[in-house]
């Protein structure tokens, strides 16, 4: 196991859980695995398929998502292969006959074409394990629900001695329960790995308005240059709209939604794990389908609908488990819209229910990794020190008479006002609802001049999250006092409300590079950008060129060929030999005899006096 391990995946040791997971699959039993994205869940079936006779049938939801994963096989030197509507026939013919002969050892299908497939070829194929991925698609309460998934549990029927692997990053108590009842495992291991990614920093802004968050979005790429991530985006409108603003300012992006074409969405997404854009703007819809293993970053534009999807989706950076970055921007109108797709969803109580964990989650003024943890009934002992609430804890002044400026517009227009009104009230702007109301008339037209609309925006917000406001989402979304407004708004109690802070960190500045010389080209032995340096920094980036090369010549996304943990790996060991590159975590025996000679001759070229 360990021998397979280094040779096919190039890593030296397991990760928590897989070594456990692929010896009970082994031995013939069926399992139920939870663990987050990017912590090796594909290992736990893919491994064991190279030790069993036969070919593992793997069930995925996107075409997409299978082929990331053959290719990466592929490119490990593993048979492979995926059986979908992108194949012509002769080619679907061709995985077939392969499947049938032994010569695959994981072949990829769709839900839908598996039901085909057990009436047709797998009747004389020797299966050796069923693989469901993404299997929380099975759920009636999944938070991705996909009906053909629920027709699974005719396999343990038809096939009763192959063992099943149900994996999923994200499954609650009642969504677990039905993976298990719906495929109809036996006895069942159940392996639930830690949801911790210590390597994403966590962070979340409040009450930003689009120019607020414009300016901060671009301040926090800035900071992550040349760096893939993703951008989150409740509506289709607001992708265009940020991909617009990011084009604008010389960033290369692209835009993901359901609005675009198949043949739009697949380029846009090609793009972006090819690397030819840094980023790309998507609504929840994109993400589910990659493996990218060198996004470094997650923006959410607006607040996600509940914490399984924001886990899922801020998962997606990092999977390498080098250091990444999410950033979620939280608001008033967030909750309202967010709070009427709940109305209408035909789950009310339980998509509120969600939401509203997700709101605490934003508004937390604790260590936000240990609610996050927590929700997924995994508590700690210690705050991470790697969100902005154990960063930058939040300093609380005696807000009183803003709260009682507020409250009082509110009461005087006979609590039949939203959050763009009361702010004009209170600011003294002039508009027509305004006038038309006789706003200006009121005592507290303009009480509140001195503070910035920005930070009414924030100030609000608190008060909703404090409950001094309720919102009558039935009503138009008018604020109405609550009874503890009221005391507030009355002088029988006091309000704390936490220090605005808006300093946004400045980029990092990047290392100057030590001596770098443009070296003459003899044979092309390694790319056509090389440079003679011993600096981390410039290596790293002759190793990401050289990458990229390679991957244009065999059509593959670069994190195919290698992640870049490898390459920081590459960077500070410095192997100048093929032995000592196989010695580098993450290079396996195919990969080492493949890629060893250009990239320790490359090395060789930058160490070089």
């Amino acid at each position: 196991m360990q021998e397979l391990l280094k040779r096919y995946f190039g890593f030296d040791s397991f990760r928590p859980k897989q070594e456990e997971i692929i010896t009970h699959i082994l031995h013939g039993k069926d399992a139920l695995v939870l663990m987050p994205t990017g912590g090796g869940k594909s290992i736990c079936y893919q491994l064991p398929a190279l030790m069993m006779k036969g070919t593992a049938i793997v069930v995925s939801p996107l075409i997409s998502l299978m082929k990331d994963q053959v290719e990466a096989l592929m490119a490990n030197g593993i048979m492979a292969a995926a059986l979908n509507s992108n194949n012509t026939e002769t080619e679907n013919s061709q995985i077939i006959r392969m499947a049938l002969q032994g010569t695959l050892k994981l072949l990829y299908i769709s839900p839908e074409r598996l039901m085909f497939a057990l009436e047709g070829f797998l009747r004389d194929a020797v299966v050796s394990l069923f693989a469901v991925d993404e299997a929380h698609c099975i759920s009636q309460w999944g938070h991705d629900f996909r009906p053909e998934y629920t027709q699974l549990g005719v396999l343990k029927k038809q096939f009763p001695k192959v063992p099943i692997i149900a994996l999923t990053a994200t499954a609650d108590k009642i969504t677990r329960e039905d993976i298990l009842t719906q495929l109809r495992l036996e006895d069942p291991g159940i392996f639930i790995s830690s949801f911790d990614r210590p390597n994403i920093q966590l962070g979340v802004r409040r009450g930003y308005r689009s120019k607020e968050k414009n300016a901060a979005i671009l301040n926090f790429i800035a900071r992550h240059t040349g760096e893939s991530g993703i951008v989150y985006c409740l509506s289709r409108s607001n992708t265009e709209k940020v991909c617009q603003m990011l084009r604008q300012h010389g960033i290369k992006a692209t835009i993901y939604h359901a609005g675009l074409t198949a043949n739009q969405r697949d380029k846009a997404q090609e793009d972006f794990i090819n690397d030819r854009v840094q980023v790309v703007c998507a609504t929840i819809a994109f993400g589910m389908g990659i493996d990218k293993s060198n996004v470094r970053w997650i923006i959410h534009y607006n607040m996600p609908k509940s914490l399984e999807s924001y886990y899922q989706e801020v998962g997606r950076a990092g999977r390498d488990g080098m250091p990444s970055e999410a950033l979620l921007f939280y608001s008033l109108s967030d909750v309202i819209t967010l709070t009427e797709f709940a109305k209408e969803s035909g789950q009310e109580s339980i998509n509120m229910e969600k939401l509203k964990r997700m709101q605490q989650y934003a508004e937390a003024d604790i260590c936000r990794r240990r609610i996050l943890l927590s929700y997924f009934g995994e508590d700690i002992d210690h705050d991470c020190h790697n969100c902005d609430v154990c960063q930058n804890p939040p300093h609380r002044f005696d807000g009183t008479v803003i709260v009682q400026k507020a409250l009082s517009a509110v009461y005087r227009t006979e609590q039949q006002i939203g959050n763009t009104v009361l702010i004009d009230i209170l600011r003294g702007n002039f508009n027509q609802e305004i006038i038309a109301h006789d706003y200006a008339k009121l005592k507290t037209f303009g009480a509140g001049r001195d503070i910035p609309s920005r930070d009414w925006n924030d100030y609000i917000l608190q008060m909703v999250q404090l409950g001094y406001l309720g919102i009558a989402y039935n009503e138009h979304n008018h604020f109405k006092i609550t009874a503890a407004g009221s005391d507030v708004l009355f002088g029988k109690s006091t309000a704390q409300l936490v220090v605005i802070q808006r300093e946004e960190p400045k980029p990092k500045r990047k290392r100057k590079a030590e001596a770098s010389i443009l070296l003459p080209l003899t044979d092309r032995p390694t790319t056509s950008i090389l440079k003679k340096t011993v600096n981390y920094d410039e290596l790293f980036e002759l190793l990401r060129n050289l990458r990229k090369e390679i991957a244009a010549e065999e059509m593959v996304p670069p994190y195919i060929v290698f992640s870049d943990k490898t390459l920081q790996q590459l960077a500070l060991l410095h192997p100048t030999t093929i032995e000592a590159f196989g010695n580098v975590n993450g290079v396996g025996e195919y990969k080492k005899r493949k890629y060893g000679e250009r990239f320790t001759s490359l090395i060789r070229w930058a160490l070089q006096e």
